[in-house]
């Protein structure tokens, strides 16, 4: 029987030991898209107790503590710290399979230097260690990111957003990582939400232009993206609930603007058309400023209305989306392609069943640019258990070219994550060692070691044009 947890977890043969402990381990991390706070970051916050860097924000725990019938006020309600974290504890080892138990006892023994196991009865031994190891000083915001080995933190920001905290960080000598802002534009583009009028309204003072029409939302929206690469962005990023192409004139979509303006319903057509005609257009500006373009889709958002009425968004409450928009995918890469304006894109689908998609469809798009100018993105929410990076990798070496992708994101909130990265490469060690050992690829350790190194790190600083 194999101890839980070793120094050799999760990597069942010799060369995966081998290229994870010699290659894979030391790889600084380029965290090219997550949700921390540059705020944070920049204030190098520092946390009272575990539950406010664990459990704050992190609905993935939250999941865990509802499937295991906990109240709501030990989640996100009004009970002490304690209390939420003795509540998680007692859920987490009902975690079996799931990859929450592996991550927490990766940031557990990281972070924490706790070799035990969490559970009930191990919850205030726990949070006794914590509370002492928290107060030490590189257990601030900072410190977690500069012992994580992290190189490269991309946030995710929003067009209205001042960049603030940016540029307080850029100008601060004594912050080794880069950490970069990334375009989200989505509120722009949702017409069909709540809250599209107000968001618009603030966007035009923002930006300095009159939103009328398309002409002047695509002003408004072409000042933030210059305004952001002003601020060293690298990447945009999209959070489609399904992808859409309904090409239609400027006038069509002038009316439905109009229609948006004076606070009228649209049709799901017409919503489409507008999000159509400014997916092209930003990706066109992309590609012009040298950015990557991040696609994230298939999401189901908002399932529980009681619950969404009480939290609001991101807290838990979404799913793998029912779509089926390929067409209107490959129409809309085609469309920037003809007119030379497609940019360097990730394509992420929250369905799994769309890796064999994505892994075909990258294909057609391919170009001399740079070596996988379209990318299957890395197992993406639901999908980055240890089952979902395999089959993402197994489909992306299939039907391309693993050696050429760009590897593991945290898309976190939590600056404890980054041991995601860790779990990435030991699993991603022990695919290709299985490999090996089966004879299907040569043992030529000085080529699967540069292979493992270009996923873990350097492809995506060439990808991400971050030495220039």
């Amino acid at each position: 029987m194999t101890a839980f947890m070793t120094k050799d977890f999760l990597l069942s043969n010799d060369t995966a030991k081998v290229l994870y402990h010699q290659y894979a381990a030391d790889c600084p991390i380029v965290d090219y898209h997550c949700h921390v706070s540059p705020k944070e970051i920049y204030e190098d916050r520092r946390f009272e107790n575990i539950t406010q860097v664990w459990l704050g924000g992190d609905h993935y725990k939250w999941r865990i503590m509802r499937s295991n019938g906990v109240e709501e006020r030990y989640i996100t309600g009004d009970a002490s710290d304690r209390e939420k974290f003795q509540k998680f504890a007692e859920a987490l080892p009902r975690a079996i399979g799931n990859p929450m138990y592996h991550w927490c006892h990766l940031e557990l023994k990281t972070y924490f230097g706790y070799e035990g196991i969490l559970n009930g009865d191990t919850a205030e031994e726990v949070w006794q260690l914590a509370a002492k190891k928290l107060q030490q000083p590189e257990m601030s915001v900072r410190g977690l990111i500069a012992q994580s080995n992290v190189a490269f933190v991309g946030t995710t920001d929003d067009p209205i957003d001042s960049l603030e905290w940016h540029e307080k960080l850029a100008a601060d000598k004594t912050m080794k990582t880069v950490i970069a802002p990334s375009f989200r534009p989505d509120k722009a583009l949702n017409i069909d939400k709540a809250g599209w009028l107000t968001y618009i309204r603030t966007l035009s003072v923002v930006a300095g232009v009159d939103i009328v029409d398309l002409a002047t939302l695509k002003e408004a929206l072409g000042r933030r993206i210059k305004f952001f690469n002003e601020h060293g962005c690298k990447a945009s990023d999209h959070g489609l609930d399904r992808t859409v192409y309904r090409p239609a004139s400027e006038d069509e979509v002038n009316t439905v603007i109009a229609k948006g303006l004076n606070g009228e319903a649209v049709t799901a057509d017409e919503a489409d058309a507008l999000k159509t005609a400014l997916l092209l257009f930003c990706a066109a500006e992309y590609r012009r400023y040298g950015w990557v373009m991040q696609l994230h889709y298939n999401c189901l958002r908002n399932n529980n209305t009681a619950m969404f009425n009480r939290l609001g968004p991101d807290t838990g409450f979404d799913c793998i989306g029912p779509y089926n928009g390929s067409a209107a995918l490959a129409q809309l890469l085609d469309a920037l392609d003809q007119n030379d304006q497609l940019p360097r894109t990730i394509l992420y689908s929250l369905d799994p069943n769309d890796n064999e998609f994505i892994g075909t469809l990258i294909g057609c798009f391919q170009s001399s640019e740079c070596a996988g100018k379209l990318q299957h993105g890395s197992g993406w929410w639901f999908n980055d258990n240890k089952t979902g990076m395999q089959e993402q990798m197994t489909s992306l070496a299939n039907l391309g070219l693993l050696g050429n992708f760009v590897g593991m994101l945290t898309d976190s909130r939590s600056f404890l994550s980054y041991t995601r990265h860790e779990y990435f490469r030991r699993i991603l060690c022990d695919l290709i060692g299985r490999w090996v050992e089966n004879g299907e690829y040569p043992a030529d350790m000085t080529v699967l070691g540069g292979l493992v190194r270009d996923i873990c790190n350097r492809n995506a600083v060439r990808y991400f044009r971050l030495e220039e």
